[in-house]
């Protein structure tokens, strides 16, 4: 069955590591027909003071052409060159235009800064654990990826890891139902994607990104899917990629959704 990730970083994104070549290599080994890099879109010193969670701007242009050239040298695979594009709500202070993002074949939307705050950054999980913080802040969560899922002027075609809040294993006292079907309703509205993402399974939350109730959800609400393994290292680039088709099978899903270059679609039967 063909195999594909669409959610993948390298050395310009500072906490990730490998040559760009390297990580389509061991795509090529591991059998995948289709590899999406995603670098993490530049951030302001506002946001990212110490180029940790971001690609450098002035690095762009060379992640680029490093991706075309893993493109030309591997004809057989379906290379493609995105970003993964940080939802600020108000607090954006970056000036971005259609023209910006135009050089990107797919564009990831995702939801790591709470008002400011990298909530997923383990260097700054403190917050966590102050008394009731896991209720409000899966509130505010879920509030700001419903906004970015649900806004059709965004570029965003693929929403990533839609459940990251949960990846320090860090729970509210109430059930999830209602956030995950506020979720499936904002995403269906804003014709987006989602990702199964199958780095959720290494850290403390032991699952991929979204958990199960959650991608059943996006089923019912007919939001396509995908596959990522948010590989930071070439190792991992294919990681979990059937165990995420699998994922999807008992969810409810027939198919899984692949973006392609130029803003298309196709579909990979789950056999």
């Amino acid at each position: 069955m063909e195999l594909v990730s669409t959610h993948c970083h390298s050395h310009y994104c500072g906490h990730g590591e490998g040559e760009v070549a390297e990580y389509v290599r061991a795509a090529a080994e591991a059998g995948l027909s289709m590899l999406a890099f995603t670098e993490h879109y530049p951030l302001t010193a506002a946001f990212d003071p110490d180029g940790y969670l971001s690609v450098p701007a002035a690095d762009m242009a060379a992640y680029r052409a490093a991706v075309e050239r893993a493109r030309e040298q591997h004809p057989g695979m379906e290379v493609l060159c995105g970003i993964e594009m940080d939802y600020l709500g108000s607090m954006e202070d970056r000036s971005l235009s259609a023209a910006d993002l135009e050089p990107y074949d797919v564009v990831l939307g995702s939801v790591h800064f709470i008002d400011g705050w990298a909530f997923d950054d383990p260097a700054q999980r403190g917050r966590w654990e102050e008394p009731g913080a896991p209720d409000a802040i899966w509130r505010r969560y879920v509030e700001l990826w419903c906004e970015a899922a649900a806004d059709r002027t965004l570029r965003f075609d693929v929403m990533s890891h839609p459940d990251l809040a949960k990846k320090f294993g860090y729970y509210p006292s109430y059930g999830l139902q209602p956030l995950y079907e506020a979720m499936a309703e904002a995403a269906a509205a804003g014709g987006r994607m989602v990702e199964v993402n199958t780095s959720g399974s290494y850290y403390a939350c032991a699952e991929m990104f979204p958990a199960p109730a959650l991608l059943e959800a996006f089923c019912r609400a007919g939001v396509p899917c995908t596959v990522g393994t948010d590989a930071h290292v070439p190792a991992n680039v294919a990681r979990d990629v059937q165990a995420a088709y699998d994922l999807m099978r008992r969810a409810g899903y027939k198919s899984v959704t692949v973006p392609g270059r130029g803003g298309s679609r196709r579909s990979i039967a789950l056999e």
